[in-house]
């Protein structure tokens, strides 16, 4: 019986819930980047070059949820001398924080085609805290098919633990998303 419950439980889990598809993000094409002022001279910008996740969209109610994963030891910056430090406890964090996550809440589906706010929580360095991205207007006719979804947004880094350094790093991180489906997808464009 057990074993029947269990069955049961995990074909419940693997099922869509009232139409509800999920479509993986291509961690191959997407990406995630930022960038932080030092002494209001110049900016470190850096990137992330593993960025997985899933878009779970209500064609019937035309409506989705993203869930973006960030490894945070994936990140580049040029030159390479200040990954180690982006990487470190003074910053991301990523031995003991190895995922940035943003979880949105439900948005429309024309969104991505118009642009406009998406409202969610971004988890960072352990602590989470609400976060609002600008989706930008697509470029093409299905977004995340043919051309990223991208979003941007501006955190406080000291509202995430990240209080160091405050004589010459800037307290705003700009973060950006470029977002592909997986090529096999049926992509999360508005029908």
């Amino acid at each position: 019986m057990r074993a029947v419950a269990a069955f049961l439980a995990a074909l419940a889990l693997a099922a869509p819930v009232h139409g509800v598809e999920r479509v993986r993000l291509d961690p191959a094409r997407s990406q995630a980047g930022f960038g932080i002022g030092v002494l209001l001279l110049f900016d470190v910008v850096g990137r992330f070059i593993r960025v997985d996740g899933v878009v779970e969209v209500d064609r019937a109610r035309q409506e989705a949820v993203v869930d973006a994963r960030i490894a945070a030891d994936s990140v580049r910056i040029d030159g390479g001398s200040r990954e180690d430090w982006a990487r470190s406890a003074e910053f991301f964090d990523a031995e003991r924080y190895p995922e940035i996550r943003f979880r949105s809440e439900v948005f429309p589906l024309a969104r991505l085609s118009t642009g406009g706010p998406l409202d969610g929580r971004l988890t960072l360095r352990g602590v989470t805290r609400n976060a609002t991205f600008e989706l930008l207007p697509a470029d093409c006719a299905h977004p995340a098919r043919d051309c990223p979804v991208r979003a941007k947004g501006v955190i406080r880094r000291s509202m995430f633990g990240m209080r160091t350094r405050r004589g010459t790093l800037s307290d705003k991180v700009i973060l950006e998303l470029s977002i592909y489906a997986l090529p096999n997808e049926a992509g999360f464009a508005p029908s």
